[in-house]
């Protein structure tokens, strides 16, 4: 089986934790140093960026030590065969569909109908690069790490219930620095109230579990997990959407994560289920 040849988790954890932590925290020293666009900014966001492209780093590092690795991985980017239509839909729309569906709720609570307006504009900074340039980057540079190596050395040892919690902690505890850095979105989330933080902390849970359910119903498919993060930081960002809406949403993903598992219990819980 393809996924016993990714063998070496600790190694790679440890080293997608550490070293993208050390120009994190960098970062964030040089970001409060001063409030104007200066050579301060421009380090920070050089710092932020290598930190960002690290675990790819470490993850492409472990692949070449095993020919089969690369073959395995360069297979999986435009293997589209036998994947259901229902599976792709899916990971292009369900993050739109939960946002707008958390926001319609909200309105039962009193919150404005002005969320629905796409603001043109974005809720965070990211120093020298254009927000939206990250929000591209970022999906594509993380999911290179998680989804060519990262999930997969974990799915070699757990069941795939167990590999998308010990990853949503691993993930969750990984964006740590980076509340610290000033202007960024995890910052100005801490920023909004210590509730908004928690919850992006555990809406990482559900959509790490459904991110992991639709990768392994693809046949372990990069560029689905590439899309899915691209939808969720996309569409979580183009609305005026209140924080709280988010929460909700949170809760709509917990819900429909809860159904995924219940209806596929074999496919979480058995390790011989790897691919749908």
């Amino acid at each position: 089986m393809p996924i016993n040849h990714y063998k070496h988790p600790i190694r790679f954890y440890s080293l997608a934790t550490v070293i993208p932590w050390l120009f994190w925290f960098a970062a964030a020293y040089l970001s409060h140093l001063t409030p104007e666009k200066n050579l301060y900014t421009d380090w920070a966001s050089f710092l932020g960026l290598v930190g960002l492209v690290s675990p790819m780093v470490v993850a492409f590092w472990l692949l070449s030590k095993d020919p089969f690795l690369w073959k395995d991985v360069f297979g999986r980017f435009f293997n589209f065969e036998g994947i259901k239509p229902v599976y792709l839909f899916l990971t292009f729309f369900l993050m739109l569909a939960s946002i707008l569906l958390a926001q319609t709720i909200s309105l039962l609570f009193g919150y404005s109908a002005s969320q629905f307006a796409i603001t043109g504009h974005f809720t965070f900074s990211s120093g020298v690069f254009p927000v939206w340039f990250l929000l591209i980057l970022a999906p594509v540079i993380e999911e290179l790490a998680w989804h060519s190596y990262g999930t997969d050395c974990l799915r070699n040892r757990f069941n795939l219930f167990k590999t998308s919690l010990i990853f949503g902690v691993f993930w969750g505890i990984w964006h740590v620095p980076l509340s610290f850095i000033n202007q960024y979105y995890q910052s100005n989330v801490v920023a909004t109230g210590w509730i908004y933080g928690v919850n992006f902390l555990v809406s990482i849970i559900p959509y790490v579990l459904i991110m992991n359910w639709l990768y392994y119903k693809t046949g372990r498919n990069i560029l689905v997990a590439i899309v899915f993060h691209i939808t969720a930081g996309y569409f979580n960002e183009i609305f005026a959407t209140h924080p709280n809406s988010k929460i909700i949403q949170t809760g709509l993903l917990l819900v429909l994560a809860f159904f995924i598992i219940l209806g596929e219990k074999d496919f979480f819980f058995n390790p011989e289920f790897v691919e749908g």
